[in-house]
């Protein structure tokens, strides 16, 4: 009898044990929630762009000569009519005081012409008067006009070259001028390309000696893909960070999009600063350009701009992670939201404006609704009996 209550006890002991074995290896659920909030949506176009002055004017040599003095730096602030660059005036002067010379000697002509031609006047007049009364020949009066208009003659050639030589005068006058170079523009010297002592042939080409531009406005070369370029339209709104700058954003609405992709060489531009490179690879991309202000002066010529073109936005909505909803159809969804109890309810959801990563709750969710976003079975195995 006691053999048969000794089994019967072990048999109960292995019954017990083999249940808390069991109990500890059940498979549970962990599920990863997320709260329902409010923020802002936004579907954008992004690029990258290069920054460039919106007004600059590139200033050169207009006369050949060695340069004698520079008296701006790359930097320097200079105000419209200041003057820039002297260059060497030896050859343009000499020219301009020959002209003057010249000038002055048909002066001198035209005097003693002017001279002539009245006492030319006054024998044709005492030739007239002669023959009226008989006392003189007919020929001597032929002869006393012709003197007349001849000298008129050369008053008039005289005059027509004196109007040359000053014309010519006052064009030498101006390439002398030229060899000062004054400010065409108030800005800044970003960059100078000659030296003092530097000689300047302006022969065949004007030689370009500096840039000066207003940096209190830039403008953003920005390259798009021929994929995109089509959702940006002029009026767009656009906002761009500057490498290391990230938590700054500069404002500005899109003011055009040139309607050819650029050549390698940025040619065509004559209005503004063409950045380098136009393609990535093979993706044809095209150029869109807004402005923006630079009162501080934070933003410099040639600086690389991450642009982002807003195609749409809504602010301050109610707002969903779109990895926690499953389609049922267009706009409207299903999303499994964890209720105080710890229940799963299943809602249905309409939604609006939707991103890569949110959706805009239209209908369905609150602020604080906690939704699944992931569900995972989890073995858990007892490191100890638990009776």
């Amino acid at each position: 009898m006691k053999k048969q209550t000794y089994g019967w006890g072990l048999l109960a002991l292995g019954i017990v044990l083999t249940g808390a074995l069991v109990w500890t290896m059940r498979d549970t659920v962990e599920r990863d929630t997320q709260a329902v909030s409010k923020g802002d949506i936004e579907i954008n176009v992004s690029a990258l762009g290069t920054l460039q002055p919106r007004s600059y004017v590139d200033v050169g040599a207009q006369v050949s000569g060695q340069i004698r003095r520079i008296h701006v730096a790359p930097g320097s602030h200079v105000e419209k009519g200041e003057l820039l660059i002297e260059i060497d005036p030896s050859i343009q002067q000499a020219v301009v005081d020959s002209d003057r010379a010249t000038l002055a000697a048909l002066k001198a002509q035209l005097l003693e012409s002017q001279a002539q031609s009245e006492l030319a006047g006054q024998q044709h007049r005492r030739q007239q008067q002669l023959a009226k009364d008989d006392a003189t020949r007919e020929e001597d009066v032929q002869t006393a006009l012709a003197s007349w208009r001849a000298a008129e003659a050369r008053v008039d050639n005289l005059r027509a070259q004196i109007d040359g030589a000053q014309s010519t005068l006052k064009g030498h006058e101006a390439q002398l001028g030229y060899t000062r170079i004054y400010a065409p523009m108030a800005g800044t010297v970003v960059s100078l390309e000659a030296r003092e002592g530097q000689t300047l042939n302006a022969t065949y080409q004007t030689p370009m000696i500096l840039r000066i531009a207003d940096l209190s406005s830039m403008t953003v070369w920005a390259e798009v893909s021929e994929v995109d370029v089509t959702r940006v339209k002029p009026g767009m709104p656009v906002y761009f960070t500057r490498l290391g700058t990230e938590q700054r954003r500069w404002q500005g609405k899109v003011r055009q999009v040139l309607p050819a992709p650029p050549t390698a060489a940025g040619q065509g531009q004559s209005s503004e600063t063409k950045p380098a490179a136009s393609s990535v690879g093979k993706v044809v991309t095209y150029t869109v350009l807004f402005d923006v202000a630079n009162a501080d002066g934070d933003l410099m010529p040639q600086m690389t701009a991450q642009v982002f073109f807003v195609v749409s936005q809504a602010l301050d909505v109610v707002m969903v992670p779109m990895q926690a909803l499953h389609i049922k159809t267009p706009g409207v969804y299903e999303a499994r939201v964890l209720n105080k109890a710890g229940k799963i309810d299943v809602r249905e959801v309409r939604i609006g404006l939707q991103d890569r990563i949110h959706g805009e709750v239209l209908q369905g969710l609150q602020p604080g609704d906690q939704v699944v976003t992931s569900e995972r079975n989890i073995s858990h195995w007892a490191e100890r009996f638990q009776w």
